[in-house]
């Protein structure tokens, strides 16, 4: 058995839970957050409003706030979760009779997109970012309908002004969706369309930049990732790998 538990700095997430069970057995109990959870080995049984259910590798479930459950391992090896509890706000209270009767989507994008949250989680402006794109997905998978085009053609510019004016301390997403009146996934999806990448990932991109030019000037890696809005230097050594293809002490090597 192994578990771990932590709240992250992301607006919307109350409790990022991972866990490898064998024997143990969840009796009946709710949760005041909307639980989403993945199954990266075996399988889970479990009980929801008295209807027998399966989560398996292949789907994403989605478990309903205040709706009694329980859970049990499938297979005698066990299984390995990892599960994010949602804000109750994070989706619409009409969804949690549809999820009820569905707490299973087998949907890839959806599975890859809540997989990369979870990677994303010490990034609050990315892992807000990969949220909304998913709490939008949810929505409107339940409702069977597709989200809706923006039509604003200055939404990405002026939100690329807006985070250019941020740093190094940045904005949150949910600052910025205040500040232009736009949802977060509008914002999203209009940038990335008119840039080519997301949000998050133009803003990485600029503190990288801003780093390189400290380090350049001779500062020490620790000093240029707190000037240039990183938590701290192994954050930034990760994300100056990925764009630059070294790290911050081979570059100025």
């Amino acid at each position: 058995m192994s578990v771990a538990a932590w709240k992250p700095a992301v607006e919307g997430i109350k409790e990022v839970f991972h866990a490898s069970f064998t024997t143990h057995v969840y009796p009946a109990h709710t949760h005041d957050a909307w639980t989403l959870m993945l199954i990266d080995t075996g399988a889970v049984r479990y009980e929801l409003d008295r209807h027998e259910h399966g989560a398996l590798v292949s789907g994403v479930t989605l478990l309903p706030p205040h709706v009694p459950h329980d859970g049990r391992s499938a297979h005698p090896t066990g299984f390995h979760k990892r599960v994010l509890y949602l804000d109750s706000s994070a989706l619409p209270s009409d969804l949690i009779g549809k999820a009820v009767d569905t707490p299973m989507l087998v949907d890839p994008l959806l599975r890859q997109r809540v997989h990369q949250l979870h990677l994303a989680l010490d990034d609050p402006f990315e892992a807000s970012s990969r949220l909304a794109l998913i709490t939008e997905r949810l929505r409107h998978r339940f409702a069977g309908t597709s989200p809706a085009v923006h039509a604003d053609p200055t939404l990405a510019d002026r939100l690329r002004q807006l985070l250019d004016a941020s740093l190094p301390a940045g904005i949150t997403l949910a600052e910025a969706s205040v500040e232009l009146q736009s949802s977060p996934t509008h914002l999203v999806r209009a940038f990335s369309r008119r840039f080519g990448l997301p949000p998050h990932r133009y803003l990485t991109g600029r503190r990288v930049d801003l780093a390189r030019g400290y380090l350049v000037e001779g500062r020490p890696a620790a000093e240029a990732a707190v000037l240039a809005g990183f938590h701290d230097q192994s954050h930034l050594t990760r994300h100056f790998r990925r764009v630059l293809g070294t790290s911050p002490g081979r570059f100025v090597r």
